[in-house]
């Protein structure tokens, strides 16, 4: 019960968020807008059930990335509750010339967990991990089994007793949004790609550098799709 406004709220924005970047990656990249909507015109109903999305493997796949690639929430922080070490793949020598393979940790210290680096460093996901790239799921590199995420070789809902909670109502949400809004519709950007940057927050908004006083905006040009793709 105490669990529901976090269902409401903080997932209400970070789903909604996360569907707008999404929407600017189709925008960008116009033939997996197209390849998209090719997807979703083959189930024949406006109202699709939890299963029919999840049959969606181009969908899934779309969703998968925008959420990696943009990762709305880029980092959060958590506080040890007691002393204790953070285990390291690789040693490395410290100032001192002492090789360490773990960091010692005090009760009460404050740990930044970088979100978005482990979703987009080339070390775990290969030269192309900053570009947008949903093909990238049919066969994801090896190194991101080893992210400690409760989904999709991801830290984006991050993982453990204190991982999102209502992170598999989100896919579900994402996924019934970007089925009507992009098979009803195409996206274009109403502005250059290079104008749009991220607005730091709890949750990363965009903007338009050029009109950074007028808030966070995504301009775009929205027409009816064609059926016949």
């Amino acid at each position: 019960l105490h669990q529901i406004p976090t269902f409401l709220l903080a997932g209400h924005e970070t789903t909604s968020t996360s569907t707008t970047w999404t929407i600017l990656s189709l925008a960008e990249h116009p033939e997996i807008q197209k390849k998209l909507r090719s997807e979703l015109l083959t189930l024949d109903t406006e109202s699709p059930s939890m299963e029919d999305l999840n049959s969606l493997p181009y969908l899934d796949a779309v969703v998968r990335e925008s959420l990696r690639y943009h990762s709305v929430v880029s980092g959060t922080l958590r506080v040890a509750s007691q002393d204790d070490v953070i285990p390291l793949e690789k040693p490395f020598t410290d100032k001192s010339g002492n090789l360490r393979d773990c960091i010692p940790i005090s009760k009460g210290d404050t740990i930044f967990i970088p979100i978005r680096w482990f979703n987009r460093t080339t070390s775990i996901w290969g030269e192309d991990a900053k570009a947008f790239n949903p093909d990238r799921w049919k066969a994801v590199p090896k190194d991101t089994y080893a992210i400690p995420g409760v989904w999709g070789n991801q830290l984006t809902f991050l993982g453990g007793p204190r991982a999102c909670i209502g992170y598999r109502f989100a896919l579900v949400e994402m996924k019934a949004l970007l089925f009507f809004l992009v098979r009803n519709f195409e996206f274009e950007l109403a502005v250059p790609a290079e104008d749009i940057t991220r607005r730091p927050g709890v949750v990363t908004r965009p903007a338009v550098k050029s009109e950074l006083s007028k808030g966070n905006q995504l301009p775009m040009f929205i027409r009816a799709a064609p059926r016949d793709v």
